[in-house]
């Protein structure tokens, strides 16, 4: 996989639900036209992965020390904290 920026890698969940969020705004202020469904239908589904995406990565943070120590027995975990 190609290196991607951290700056950029970092703000895609928040172009991911922008993008999302203007797509249900085009669904929502077009709504005669056929393609109103698509867009919602996208939008929605940019929102959600943007929201699951950031909210992932806060959790991964929160617990990254907790999936380090995943697997060891307990006797080198403790003996590591000290």
């Amino acid at each position: 996989m190609p290196y991607v920026n951290q700056r950029v890698y970092e703000s895609l969940p928040g172009a991911y639900a922008a993008l999302g969020a203007m797509l249900l705004w085009l669904s929502y202020h077009y709504r005669a036209q056929w393609w109103s469904t698509a867009c919602a239908l996208a939008g929605l589904t940019g929102v959600v992965a943007g929201l699951m995406i950031w909210m992932h990565r806060r959790d991964y943070r929160a617990t990254s020390a907790d999936y380090r120590h995943r697997g060891r027995p307990l006797r080198d975990s403790e003996e590591e904290q000290r």
